[in-house]
């Protein structure tokens, strides 16, 4: 990968009660697909007692996308120039938000830093982001697919992602790992109940502690920007974030070992590995973590498996960019600087 520096952090402003999220459909038009779970997402924030800012592209659809790579890049641009908006937020991800990336208003996130959460495809936004601006972002919620939850999923998402952002003043955040979670596919527009949930098996494989820049997102993703000058270069003592949804195991195995032909696993201090939601194994039994260890052929790398910043519910939200410290004795992540102003 072609060496880059690590961008100096620049700290949005801590999100306030009252305050405007604006929402943009940078691949997927889950605005137009699922009208019932978007509504329901809208309420559910408002009535947490947000102003919602409708993206250009809500509502609409050109097939596989919410509209052209310059559109979608419009849509975004807009809510970076509109002073109103304090936190911008992806209704979804998909498969092409990378396209948007050299059309985006750098310049005008410097001057007027805002929050800006997502997840899934949205990684080359909040990684691009923070590698052209030094803006800490966020992975976390998606406005159709978190908050169009049922109840109690939703409240616990809202409630990490409420802990972080609008923690001003906080220089430390320890991330509480949820009793239960899901990943049950139910149809979107015919869901009228809430999942069916499992006891959470998060899984710390390793001793002592460790800390260093959060970086990654979904690795699918970050495959789709690497060695460009969007994606920020992994330093010795990152610690890695990696999650990923829907894929067969045969991908899996071939994105583990992409980073490890890339030296990723030889400078990396520690991995976060997400939940993968609904993993297909093809009939081997064999779950990502055990991918994971083939390819490290026995490489000493502290992992906690099953980490909930992930597609699975509910989700924890992290800042991109910022140091973490990962204490396997104790079972505990947490953030170790400021986030926010």
């Amino acid at each position: 990968m072609k060496a880059r520096s690590t961008p100096q952090a620049i700290l949005p402003p801590a999100l306030c009660p009252g305050d405007a999220i604006g929402y943009f459909s940078p691949s997927a038009p889950a605005t137009h697909f699922a009208p019932k779970r978007y509504a329901r997402a809208r309420s559910y924030l408002e009535e947490k007692g947000f102003t919602l800012v409708s993206g250009s592209l809500s509502g609409q659809s050109d097939h596989y996308r919410s509209g052209s790579i310059q559109a979608r890049a419009d849509e975004l641009n807009a809510l970076i120039r509109d002073p109103d908006v304090r936190c911008i937020m992806s209704t979804i991800g998909g498969s092409n938000s990378n396209a948007i990336l050299p059309y985006l208003d750098y310049d005008a996130l410097i001057a007027d830093p805002k929050i800006l959460v997502g997840y899934s495809d949205v990684t080359a936004v909040l990684l691009g982001v923070y590698q052209k601006t030094g803006l800490v972002t966020f992975y976390g919620p998606a406005l159709v697919a978190s908050f169009g939850e049922f109840a109690p999923l939703v409240d616990q998402t809202f409630d990490y992602f409420s802990s972080l952002v609008m923690a001003k003043g906080a220089a430390r955040h320890v991330c509480a790992l949820p009793d239960a979670w899901t990943d049950e596919m139910i149809p979107w527009e015919e869901q009228t109940r809430a999942k069916a949930l499992s006891p959470n098996p998060v899984e710390f494989l390793g001793d002592g502690g460790v800390s260093g820049r959060l970086i990654g997102g979904n690795l699918n993703t970050m495959w789709s920007i690497w060695g460009s000058e969007y994606m920020p270069e992994i330093c010795e003592g990152d610690v890695l974030l990696i999650e990923d949804s829907l894929k067969s195991i045969a991908t899996v195995e071939r994105l583990f070992s992409f980073l490890k032909l890339s030296g990723v696993f030889d400078k990396v201090s520690a991995v976060l590995l997400g939940k993968h939601e609904l993993f297909d194994d093809g009939g081997t039994g064999r779950a990502p973590i055990d991918v994971l260890q083939e390819v490290l052929n026995g490489q000493d790398l502290p992992i906690v498996n099953g980490f909930d910043c992930c597609h699975t519910h509910p989700m924890l939200t992290l800042p991109l960019g910022l140091r973490v410290s990962v204490d396997f004795d104790a079972q505990q992540v947490e953030v170790i600087e400021p986030w926010v102003c």
